[in-house]
């Protein structure tokens, strides 16, 4: 189907089923209950899921085939952005131009970045990457305000002369849309206790999502694809039999550059607003964590590292020493002071520290990511069909 082979197919059709349930599946506890805290499906928390799920693809494109590690990635998500804010600032608040110029506009700033970084190689390669999101960051924030707008950042005004959309009446609000459709206009299904809401935005940017994660599909199984692995196997020894690589790395970092600046397009279709902070060397940090917690050089693995992290940003920062004195209230005073003291240091604030020791534990044990994991508990459950060890050494010519 659409190219792919059946195990790739049967991969994509998982993912877009899984897509279009997410509002059911991330709502598994009713409203008003005690664990419904650890619902995720309301309509900003998975549009995040699927936009930064783009982000650690494109990344993964880069990364996993190539090798190179890039602390870069975050320049060209927050170029992507301003590229999508101007031309609704300029053009129409319709999404789709604005989508289309921040993957242009991040293709051509990546070209330029690769093209000087991907003359070094290995450690001197991320810093020049790392090197290139800073001064973009910092371009952003103080000397370039008339086009970024500094610290404040830059939404869409009525003042604004947008040519294809025409003024706007004083007091009317600029909504970004898809050819009419608002992106923050949502349909809100209940059922009893169960309270389910499906957002127009997320469902684009989840059939975003799904192109996206077909064009990395068809890269890996390319030619080139193919070619990108040898590069990260020995790209010296390419270099001996005179093959020249840098055309391939540089594709690759192109590629991947667009993917951030999709994702950034996308983030300013979703929430109208852009500052210089999406620049700074921590989003760039942020991708290489979602791609390694996932699965390095796996297909599906960046979108389950982003969504792990997401939620933990989104679920686990939001919970207090409130919520677990009501979780705990069953227990003696003395014992639920104990308890809270244990735990309230991983959820809150601190949930960055939980990530910590969930990062190093799947580094540690489970090099290939969740992707491993998951791997490792379906091979728990797989149970070998009757007679079938029989019918193999029967098979096998005897020596």
């Amino acid at each position: 189907m659409f190219g792919l082979e059946y195990k790739d197919s049967r991969m994509l059709i998982l993912v877009a089923i899984l897509v279009a349930l997410a509002p059911f599946m991330l709502n598994p506890f009713p409203e008003g209950s005690g664990m419904a805290q650890f619902n995720a499906g309301y309509p900003d928390l998975m549009q995040r899921f699927v936009i930064f799920g783009i982000f650690a693809i494109g990344f993964n494109i880069l990364f996993g085939l190539t090798g190179y590690l890039s602390f870069g990635h975050a320049a060209f998500l927050g170029v992507g952005s301003y590229a999508a804010m101007w031309m609704m600032k300029l053009l129409t608040m319709n999404v789709v131009p604005g989508i289309i110029f921040s993957v242009l506009v991040a293709g051509v700033f990546s070209l330029a970045v690769g093209w000087i970084s991907l003359r070094r190689s290995g450690i001197y390669f991320s810093i020049l990457t790392l090197a290139f999101a800073q001064m973009s960051y910092s371009l952003a924030y103080s000397v370039l305000t008339p086009i970024t707008g500094g610290e404040t950042g830059l939404q869409p005004k009525v003042t604004d002369p947008r040519i294809l959309d025409g003024s706007l009446a004083e007091g009317t609000i600029a909504k970004a849309n898809f050819f009419g459709l608002e992106m923050g206009s949502s349909f809100e299904l209940q059922l009893g206790s169960w309270l389910f809401t499906f957002n127009a935005g997320y469902y684009l940017a989840a059939v975003v999502m799904l192109i996206a994660f077909y064009i990395s599909i068809r890269i890996f199984r390319s030619p080139f694809g193919l070619m990108l692995r040898a590069v990260k196997s020995n790209q010296q020894r390419l270099n001996y039999t005179g093959l020249n690589t840098k055309p391939y790395t540089l594709a690759a970092f192109v590629i991947s550059g667009m993917y951030a600046g999709l994702a950034g397009g996308l983030m300013v279709a979703m929430d109208t607003q852009v500052g210089a902070e999406r620049m700074f060397w921590t989003a760039s940090g942020e991708v290489v964590l979602m791609t390694i917690l996932g699965g390095v050089g796996t297909l599906i693995g960046p979108v389950l590292g982003a969504s792990a992290i997401k939620y933990m940003e989104n679920i686990l920062s939001k919970i207090n020493s409130d919520i677990l004195h009501q979780w705990f209230a069953f227990l003696p005073d003395g014992l639920e002071e104990f308890v809270i003291t244990l735990i309230y240091p991983f959820i809150g604030k601190g949930w960055h520290l939980t990530l910590g020791l969930i990062f190093m534990a799947v580094v540690i044990f489970l090099p290939g990511g969740l992707v491993e994991g998951g791997q490792r508990i379906a091979n728990l459950f797989k149970r070998k069909m009757p007679g079938k060890d029989a019918r193999d050494n029967k098979s096998q010519p005897t020596e």
